[in-house]
């Protein structure tokens, strides 16, 4: 769904160069294992709860990057050479 896209590929874009292997691994298991693309957006907007099992750091980054506390546009998602430049 367009929602998520726009949020998880923002937020990947800001902040997966500085997050650990594990938290990467949590990241990876939290956009993969969900069957419902909606639980992930309820869960990030503070909608509905996260369940216990996708309740990690990752996730209250997550948290903290949708509320977008700076008021940012976010209207459509980052254009991928970012993925190719230097860290």
């Amino acid at each position: 769904m367009l929602e998520n896209c726009i949020l998880l590929s923002l937020f990947a874009k800001e902040n997966l160069n500085r997050m650990s292997e594990q938290q990467l691994n949590r990241y990876d298991r939290l956009i993969n294992e969900p069957s419902n693309d909606w639980d992930i957006y309820y869960w990030a907007t503070e909608a509905k709860p996260t369940p216990a099992e996708f309740e990690t750091d990752v996730m209250a980054m997550l948290r903290d990057f949708a509320r977008n506390e700076k008021r940012e546009q976010r209207l459509r998602q980052p254009d991928l050479e970012y993925l190719f430049e230097p860290p």
